[in-house]
């Protein structure tokens, strides 16, 4: 397709998203003709099929030189604001490289990645090399990022709402809050530049180096932080395991010991996230019977695996 070229097709699988409100019905109707102005505007060549994730659409695409991109458009949400100054930071050390950005429109013009991501390899494999990785990605965060300390604080005033009769160990969320009451008193809490999202489909194999990171969520906070998303994702391979305590512990002490974390704060950090994924899976059920159960289950397996 040239730069000026027809409509571009929205995947099917991404045209269900409007379904989740008028704001994202709104954004799947303008994303054709969003996504034709700016590749018209970059002067963008379409050089294979759209992908997509759970809120974006990813156009693979050749610049105006020749060189291999791709070109992601995003619903505008918080989470996104910041994602090309993340980036620009970063300056492709670790990560992936950012060739451009519209944040107005919620648009990035990046270099282009494999398809393969890191659930091609060993678990433990890739633990280890998202560990050693952290130390290049957690720089000293600007005043621009959102800090940790104030989202846990809005956090923990949810926790705190949950009736007793939720279908969680009371103890747990008993737990979750102090833990956050602790990290929000706690200047290392912030100040520095995190990911949040880190987890293996979000490093993929290039070119320039064997895996790069893409798609952060970013933060100012406490490296710490990352480590839970490593736990809780290749969740199949750990039920298959015979002993269940060991391998969460296994992958936790894997990424610990590769980044030169402080195992305490790394571990209360996973509880009070786990116990967020917990928080948030009952604010949005309606009802017990809408419960997503198998995830609640994999959440309290969690942080009952994590603790002595």
């Amino acid at each position: 397709m040239p730069a000026d070229g027809g409509p571009v097709e929205v995947p099917a699988g991404l045209l269900v998203v409007a379904s989740r409100g008028p704001d994202w019905a709104d954004w799947i109707e303008r994303l054709p003709r969003l996504t034709r102005d700016l590749l018209g505007e970059w002067e963008l060549r379409v050089d294979g099929s759209p992908a997509y994730g759970n809120c974006a659409l990813v156009v693979p695409v050749l610049t105006g030189d020749g060189q291999r991109a791709v070109l992601k458009v995003q619903f505008p949400h918080w989470e996104a604001e910041t994602e090309h100054l993340a980036l620009r930071m970063w300056g492709g050390n670790g990560a992936v490289q950012l060739l451009r950005a519209d944040p107005r429109r919620f648009a990035l013009l990046l270099e282009r990645l494999e398809s393969r991501d890191l659930t091609t390899i060993d678990a433990l494999d890739a633990c280890e090399l998202v560990g050693a990785t952290y130390k290049r990605l957690h720089v000293e965060a600007g005043p621009q990022f959102r800090t940790l300390s104030g989202e846990l604080q809005r956090w923990v005033e949810r926790f705190r709402k949950l009736p007793a009769s939720a279908p969680v160990p009371h103890r747990y969320v008993e737990q979750a809050i102090s833990l956050s009451e602790d990290f929000i008193a706690d200047p290392a809490t912030d100040g520095r530049l995190i990911h949040t999202d880190l987890h293996y489909e979000n490093m993929l194999a290039a070119e320039r180096e064997p895996w790069l990171v893409i798609d952060p969520k970013p933060l100012s906070g406490d490296p710490h932080f990352e480590v839970a998303p490593l736990i809780w994702n290749r969740w199949d391979e750990m039920t298959a395991a015979h002993d269940l305590r060991f391998v969460v512990r296994q992958r936790f002490w894997t990424t610990v010991d590769a980044a030169g974390f402080d195992e305490d704060r790394a571990r209360d950090w996973v509880i009070v996230r786990q116990m967020l994924n917990v928080l948030w899976t009952l604010e949005d059920a309606g009802t017990d019977e809408s419960l997503p159960q198998d995830w609640l289950t994999r959440n309290i397996a969690i942080v009952k695996a994590i603790q002595n």
